[in-house]
């Protein structure tokens, strides 16, 4: 199941729920208003509990020993095991006590939305987007909207997770870059006390506001900076570049020793650059900021994912960030030297 949304085989629903949009694959509850945490457990699937048990060991003899540190996790409801390899130390986290942690985290910001919930595989693990009431804004009409995304697991292998994703309306581009010294995502450990996640929690949302307020004055300064055709392509170039052996052969000329893979994508990304009809508004049109974006949408809107989980992985996480990211930073280097950064 390419999607790996949890399928309940009991209710025979997929386990997600999304406000308005399709779900991937078209599958999961679309509503048409924004839920309460507790609407959105429903909605989602997510209304099932996990317990924790030890591991038992069966010797030879028949004789069974049960684990002092060694612990399997499972679903309640169907009895699916979770995890089989969980320390003594593992707290699970329920899934409304994952809500809850999120409400106690936005609750205080008026006009929080959630977007998105649902689980993946066999409910092993869960994830919730809540849209910000506020917007970068660049220029005057360039909007991007602004989430928080909460993931957890409940088979060991992973933390609690925070993240900020901004995403531009225009064209739905995720805009997600590492700003100074700061990350755009937190870890939570299970075993930290609900007071250390909480504490956790509240510096993401001071690492918001302070992201929000950089970006919206890197971008809108980018949306000032023209850059011709020539320095846009060279950017794609480097940005996209997927080794160092690709950078050495654009830096001494030897283009010609590319492969037709790498330069289609380059010429496909260029495209986007030139054509999109997000790239011709006056923000993004002849712009260090419309170069930029032209490396988002690139993988937003044009190349080709086997299927949106794949999609979501490498935005957030994958090569899609590594190249935007990439692209980032070449455009903060571009507004310090000019074209000289590119070479």
């Amino acid at each position: 199941m390419a999607h790996n949304l949890n399928y309940n085989e009991q209710t025979g629903k997929y386990s997600f729920m999304s406000v308005k949009q399709p779900a991937w694959h078209n599958l999961g509850q679309i509503i048409e208003h924004y839920p309460t945490s507790a609407e959105a457990i429903e909605y989602a699937g997510l209304n099932f509990e996990v317990a924790k048990s030890p591991n038992t060991h069966v010797l030879p003899s028949g004789i069974e020993i049960i684990s002092d540190n060694s612990f399997f996790t499972y679903r309640t409801d169907n009895e699916a095991v979770l995890g089989d390899k969980v320390g003594k130390d593992y707290e699970v986290v329920q899934n409304t006590e994952a809500f809850s942690f999120f409400d106690s985290v936005v609750g205080g910001q008026n006009g929080i939305k959630y977007e998105t919930a649902g689980a993946l595989g066999n409910g092993s693990v869960i994830f919730i987007t809540a849209k910000l009431p506020d917007y970068i804004r660049v220029g005057r009409e360039d909007l991007i909207e602004q989430y928080l995304m909460l993931t957890s697991s409940h088979d060991g292998l992973g933390s609690i997770c925070l993240s900020f994703t901004p995403i531009r309306v225009v064209c739905q581009n995720t805009l997600n870059a590492a700003l100074k010294n700061h990350t755009n995502f937190i870890k939570i450990r299970h075993t930290a006390s609900a007071s250390d996640k909480l504490k956790q929690a509240h510096k993401m949302l001071g690492i918001t506001n302070m992201l929000s307020v950089e970006m919206e004055a890197i971008y809108n300064r980018w949306s000032r900076v023209r850059i011709s055709d020539k320095d846009v392509k060279r950017l794609i170039q480097m940005a996209m570049a997927p080794n160092k052996e690709v950078l050495e052969k654009l830096r001494t000329g030897q283009n010609e020793a590319l492969s037709t893979n790498y330069n289609n994508i380059i010429d496909q990304v260029y495209e986007y650059a030139q054509v999109a009809s997000s790239q011709q508004i006056e923000t993004t049109k002849g712009t260090v900021f419309g170069a930029y974006n032209a490396v988002t949408g690139y993988f937003q809107n044009v190349r080709n994912f086997k299927d949106e989980e794949s999609k979501f992985k490498s935005i957030m996480t994958g090569t899609a960030l590594s190249r935007t990211q990439t692209a980032f930073d070449l455009c903060t280097e571009y507004i310090k030297l000019g074209a000289s950064a590119l070479n």
